[in-house]
């Protein structure tokens, strides 16, 4: 056991899933892995272990932002040997060309963040994703015949904001899309040599305040666990 998870030795994968949200660790095991358990429920983070084509696959919840996730991806690292990860989640778009349901794979992390700041006696750090597992992912996508696009994203301490000059800034320079947890996920995994990647979902577009439903946004999570799944095992 961890200071944050339930798990023993053993039970948790070196392939793991990260979605922010519990409920979607918990559907994941559910509709994607064989033999699938629970390890965790510890302050309602739901950790499960199963099989996906023969091989065993964690999906731990991280909650919501850079604090959070550096908390459960440390512990996932250190403490239970993770060696790849690969974050589930939804973005903000900010590109025009962008469609709500697109796939972003973030090659590189920009951040309002001070995280970097502190580990780095006020320089800036520059996270970015394992290649091997961008390339994976990047043939995923395109196999399924998913709109699928790379690049850097924006990942923010604020989800709502006084003002949105930040944001345009940053879409001045071409980057994609933001969202609250991969500075921190990505700075972890080169602190202790293991691969890291996001794999996005378009859940709003900022541009045109288009949104998914529910069930829409359901619908096209299943695409982009499936992406993170053929990834996490490719050797």
């Amino acid at each position: 056991m961890s200071v944050h998870l339930g798990a023993k030795k053993g039970e948790i994968a070196d392939r793991v899933l990260l979605p922010g949200d519990p409920l979607r660790a918990k559907f994941v095991a559910e509709h994607f892995l064989d033999e699938a358990y629970c390890y965790n429920e510890v302050r309602g983070m739901y950790g499960y272990t199963g099989l996906y084509k023969g091989l065993p696959i964690s999906v731990q919840g991280t909650g919501m932002g850079n604090p959070s996730m550096s908390i459960y991806a440390t512990e996932l690292i250190n403490d239970y040997g993770a060696k790849k990860l690969i974050r589930i989640g939804t973005c903000g778009a900010m590109q025009k060309e962008l469609n709500i349901r697109d796939i972003i794979l973030a090659q590189a992390v920009s951040s309002d963040s001070n995280l970097t700041e502190k580990i780095f006696y006020g320089c800036n750090y520059a996270p970015t994703a394992d290649f091997s597992l961008l390339m994976k992912a990047y043939q995923q996508a395109q196999s399924k015949k998913v709109n699928v696009f790379v690049g850097n994203i924006y990942n923010s301490d604020e989800f709502y904001r006084e003002t949105l000059d930040k944001l345009h800034k940053f879409m001045d320079f071409g980057v994609l899309a933001v969202e609250m947890e991969s500075t921190a996920l990505y700075t972890l995994a080169a602190k202790y040599g293991v691969k890291a990647l996001s794999i996005l979902t378009v859940g709003s577009q900022l541009l045109t305040n288009e949104r998914l439903t529910h069930k829409e946004s359901e619908q096209s999570f299943n695409e982009m666990v499936e992406i993170a799944l053929n990834t996490v095992i490719d050797e």
